[in-house]
């Protein structure tokens, strides 16, 4: 124990996970809700994978792409989620040197991904409404393929990067994690040398990945809605503007609170605020996704109720005359 408080000790076997240990008397409750909410991700993200696969009326490059945010969601998920679980049930909650590691690879790995994705999403929605004659040719199979594999490995190389080089440093005091999950930041300030270059790569990296994908959805955006104000018809807006809507509350939620946590210095943001906006990206956004994608979109529902409304859950009995 007291070997791991050397400065320079780069050999650390384990970290503690302070998690919401400030809120001990709600844990119980906490491991509830999230649990609850762990369920309806999953639940929610694995039936729009099912539905957007079996259902040919889905074939379409939009819920090809929603396919593969939800396959992100749950990957997210179950990369922080079943560990905080277990945490909040346990009083030492400890985290391997290589496990923390990982974890904080495939953080970094499906954010940068997610970001870059809900970018193709609205470039989708661009050719579609301001281009409907091309979409079909430019939106083909080859090319939606193209764009997805693009959103899969542009998060691997900046994953590797920062993993590699945050967990090169020495470090020293204590080992205790003051998060739910090894993110950035957190890990960061266990750190006993000198971070300005790799806090200035952290910057720099978070803004080119989330502006580059905002850039490319305000543009689209910016477009689409010029798009709509010039329909000749009025029935035609609100019905091209709800393919859109989906879309914008997921971009806005999942914005407001990766942004807001990874954007800010180190400094300026509370641990404990820290950990409630980066508990509302890591388990509610998930959650509300397949909802937000669903509750006002007739084709999913259709779909949805072809897959389990005409499966009997029971036999009905003839009654004798």
């Amino acid at each position: 124990m007291e070997a791991a408080k050397e400065p320079g000790l780069r050999n650390q076997t384990y970290f503690t996970l302070q998690g919401f240990s400030h809120l001990a008397a709600l844990q119980v409750f906490l491991f509830e809700g999230i649990l609850l909410m762990f369920l309806v991700t999953m639940a929610g993200n694995f039936l729009i994978i099912i539905v957007a696969t079996t259902h040919p009326t889905l074939h379409t490059p939009m819920y090809y792409f929603l396919k593969n945010l939800a396959l992100i969601e749950i990957c997210f998920t179950l990369n922080i989620v079943p560990k905080m679980l277990v945490d909040l049930l346990l009083e030492r909650k400890v985290i391997s040197f290589s496990a923390c590691a990982l974890q904080l690879y495939f953080v970094i790995f499906f954010i940068t991904s997610e970001c870059f994705l809900l970018g193709a999403m609205a470039y989708d929605r661009y050719v579609a409404i301001c281009h409907p004659l091309h979409y079909t040719v430019t939106m083909n199979r080859r090319a939606c393929l193209h764009m997805v594999i693009a959103c899969w490995i542009a998060g691997i190389p900046l994953s590797v990067g920062l993993t590699g080089w945050l967990f090169s440093y020495p470090f020293c005091g204590s080992k205790e994690i003051e998060h739910f999950f090894c993110d950035i930041v957190p890990v960061l300030d266990l750190v006993c040398s000198d971070t300005y270059l790799f806090e200035l790569l952290v910057f720099v990296a978070t803004v080119v990945i989330v502006f580059i994908p905002f850039i490319l959805i305000a543009a689209s955006y910016i477009q689409i809605i010029h798009t709509i104000f010039q329909m000749p018809s009025a029935k035609g807006r609100p019905k091209a503007f709800y393919t859109c809507v989906a879309h914008l509350v997921v971009v806005t939620l999942f914005y407001c609170t990766t942004g807001l946590v990874h954007l800010k210095p180190r400094s300026s943001l509370l641990a404990n605020s820290r950990k409630l906006v980066a508990l509302s990206y890591t388990v509610v956004t998930p959650m509300l996704n397949p909802i937000v994608y669903s509750i006002r979109n007739k084709e999913v529902k259709h779909a949805l109720r072809k897959t389990f409304g005409r499966r009997p859950f029971f036999i009905k009995v003839p009654l004798p005359r």
